[in-house]
């Protein structure tokens, strides 16, 4: 049966790439974005399989009225994806209030609000897929982005616990966790804040460590397939990589962690106090 989807951040990138997947095949998709004229050509190609409509995710009340809109229009939501969202670039003492308080509310609270507004869709159903989109950033925090990892950190963790309330009414959730890919993340619609000249050294060893990856960033075509394969899964996963490397940094950095712990161990256990 065909699929009805709802994405956000459909403009580009991941966004539109996995739209164009799904409507290629015969699903359906309510595509949003900020801007609804860059959704113009997915609307002439796809006809009445799109619907498309401009959003801001950190609006809630309009949130909720895109994600009524999707449903009145289709009669069901079956794959509901949380994409929209940008990179922070700043030394967390350079990042402003502004700046901290927006990254949060567009790729946090953002998916949040679009979460809540699915979820009574979705009971009602008995059954769903809702994809947070993520990042190698949700799991593992490199100097300079702090602000990011806090919003992806965020939106794993209340995903995992969604997970679990959710399961007994037949709804699935994935958090999908890309590598560096060659999309515009760090490009014209990143954010960066003001340097403070302290901070030289750290984003000058950070570029470098970007820089030595960049001939290995991911093809955004190839994730097209790769969804599709994982809304289709009889038994999605909770967690799943995108790209070839992930992995390996996970293994190094959950090994150091498990490292600490052991040796702080004897400490971890006296701060417990005196058992009954």
């Amino acid at each position: 049966m065909a699929k009805v989807w709802f994405i956000t951040g459909t403009s580009k990138g991941f966004g539109r790439i996995w739209a164009e997947a799904a409507l290629a095949r015969g699903d359906r998709v309510v595509a949003t974005a900020r801007d609804a004229d860059t959704l113009a050509a997915l609307a002439d190609e796809h006809g009445d399989a799109v619907l498309t409509l401009a959003l801001d995710v950190t609006d809630k009340p309009a949130v909720d009225a895109a994600v009524a809109a999707g449903h009145e229009r289709f009669g069901r939501l079956d794959v509901v994806v949380n994409n929209a969202g940008y990179g922070l670039f700043g030394a967390i003492e350079e990042v402003s209030e502004e700046q901290a308080r927006a990254q949060i509310e567009t790729n946090l609270f953002g998916a949040l609000w679009v979460t809540k507004a699915a979820l009574p869709i979705l009971r009602e159903q008995g059954a769903g897929h809702i994809i947070q989109v993520s990042s190698i950033g949700g799991v593992q925090a490199f100097p300079t982005i702090g602000l990011y990892h806090a919003s992806k950190w965020g939106l794993e963790g209340f995903s995992q616990s969604l997970a679990a309330e959710v399961a007994g009414f037949g709804i699935n959730v994935t958090i999908v966790e890309p590598t560096g890919y060659s999309t515009d993340w760090s490009g014209p619609s990143a954010v960066r804040a003001d340097p403070i000249a302290a901070y030289e050294p750290v984003h000058a060893q950070v570029g470098a460590m970007f820089a030595a990856r960049r001939d290995r960033r991911g093809d955004p075509q190839a994730t097209g397939p790769a969804i599709l394969e994982i809304v289709d899964a009889e038994n999605p996963p909770l967690r799943v990589f995108f790209g070839d490397g992930p992995l390996g940094i996970i293994r190094e950095e959950y090994a150091r962690r498990l490292a600490l712990w052991e040796e702080w161990a004897e400490l971890s256990v006296r701060a417990h106090g005196e058992k009954d």
